[in-house]
């Protein structure tokens, strides 16, 4: 097991990221990644807007978004060289299983833009938790193909941005510890 579940709070203390590229078969089946994402979509919503959405990318889609990513890299980069253009393939066919989540704000809505963001980022957090708790492993990756207009096309329109790759899987090595940020350097109590 990579995370502790012996407790709540212990999980919450103890739950870590995996890499993408260290995450093997199997990943979750058709039914738990049903899961995950019904799970992942109980998150603050202020408003009831779900200012977010989900795309699977199925293992035989897998090559296609390779083909899209790479194609924009040199639309964008064209000095771009075969280490960048393989890397750009390879980010595409890293673990089992691959959900692209998106922002998808309501524009005309009085919730301001900022909130239905934290929105999608607290979906993708979820989403990271279920499959946790489904015995998986996750790893969000946001990096050049995030921000590249024309492969967000490839799974939506502006104003929707891509809040990240969601990499799922089993971890093929226990997962490692990273440092973590100092406790005093972070908290404060507010003094008037």
């Amino acid at each position: 097991m990579f995370n502790d579940f012996s407790s709540p709070i212990r999980y919450c203390l103890t739950r870590r990221s995996a890499k993408p590229r260290d995450l093997i078969a199997p990943g979750p089946d058709a039914g738990q990644i049903q899961q995950i994402l019904t799970a992942a979509m109980r998150t603050p919503d202020h408003g009831k807007l779900a200012p977010w959405r989900f795309v699977i990318i199925g293992a035989d889609q897998r090559e296609a978004l390779a083909e899209r990513l790479t194609t924009a890299y040199r639309a964008e980069k064209p000095e771009a060289g075969r280490l960048e253009i393989e890397a750009m393939a390879q980010f595409a066919h890293q673990a089992p299983a691959l959900v692209v989540a998106l922002s998808s704000p309501a524009e005309d809505s009085k919730i301001p833009l900022w909130e239905q963001e934290l929105s999608a980022g607290a979906a993708c957090m979820n989403l990271l938790h279920a499959a946790t708790a489904l015995g998986f492993g996750g790893g969000w990756l946001t990096g050049w193909p995030t921000y590249n207009s024309d492969v967000r096309d490839a799974f939506g329109h502006a104003p929707e941005k891509i809040a990240g790759f969601l990499f799922l899987g089993t971890p093929s090595r226990p997962l490692e510890e990273r440092p973590r940020p100092d406790y005093d350097e972070r908290v404060s109590v507010w003094d008037i």
